[in-house]
């Protein structure tokens, strides 16, 4: 093996082929994991993946960024991207694995995306098709329908981007750790002795935002994890230093479209 493909291998972690064929376009496999379960970093070389949480929490690490996925929604990755999974509580994950000659225009990367009614009743129902299926069957039309559903997946604002920069990463792990965290520009610019207007730039080139929306980011995308397993509003809010339950169902809403009862619905 060339030394490039090695580190490339190792970057993806393992790699998973899946038990069907070429002829088949779409496969769909049901598993359910207990809480705090770790699927260690992999990759699936020919095919594209849709891992959808019908119950539980998803946390999902691929390349620089974490997407939270809250039960009802998915993320989207494509073949070849190495992630990891955290099952946040008991996940009943169910998968669709796609030829990527069977997608017209799939999303070019990782994304957190909606999941309709239909859509998730289709899954439902793709779970329990038997492998090879006839294409000219009731399972064939369940399974085209899927392609045509995937093709109009709104993507969801629940990603955390995760920068290269050493500086900027000692603040995403003080985030992760604690996102109550109330420190300032000028705060971290001094402990890490460099001038605000650094962190600023750096925010802006390797992550797309400023601070402020870094940190605003990092707070509700672990609000999600915590009320997805049935925490209150108010707990949840004041554990992640907002001011009042409605201060932060104001913020949830402005990001979400939504409050977070309406989110869980």
């Amino acid at each position: 093996m060339h030394p490039l493909e090695k580190d490339t291998d190792i970057r993806k972690g393992r790699r998973l082929p899946l038990p069907a064929g070429p002829e088949t376009a779409v496969y769909c496999r049901a598993r359910d994991y207990e809480a705090d379960t770790l699927i260690p970093l992999h990759h699936h070389p020919d095919r594209h993946q849709l891992v959808y949480a019908e119950t539980g929490v998803l946390v999902v690490r691929a390349g620089m960024g974490r997407w939270v996925v809250p039960s009802t929604r998915a993320i989207w990755m494509p073949a070849g991207t190495g992630h990891q999974v955290h099952c946040i509580g008991q996940v009943q994950m169910r998968s669709l694995y796609v030829t990527p000659a069977a997608m017209r225009q799939p999303p070019a990367g990782p994304s957190a995306v909606s999941v309709t009614p239909l859509l998730a009743a289709l899954i439902r129902a793709a779970a329990s098709v038997q492998q090879p299926y006839v294409e000219d069957s009731r399972d064939g039309r369940v399974m085209r329908l899927i392609l045509d559903e995937m093709q109009t997946l709104p993507v969801l604002p629940l990603h955390l981007p995760e920068p290269k920069d050493a500086r900027l990463r000692m603040i995403g792990r003080q985030l992760e750790r604690h996102p109550d965290d109330a420190s300032t520009l000028h705060d971290w610019a001094q402990r890490l002795q460099v001038d605000v207007k650094t962190i600023q730039r750096l925010c802006m080139r390797e992550l797309g935002m400023t601070f402020g929306q870094w940190r605003q980011q990092a707070r509700l995308l672990r609000a999600l994890e915590r009320l997805a397993v049935g925490e209150k509003v108010i707990d949840v809010a004041l554990a992640l230093g907002y001011e009042s339950p409605s201060a932060f169902t104001t913020m949830f809403k402005r990001r979400f479209g939504l409050t977070p009862s309406q989110f869980f619905r």
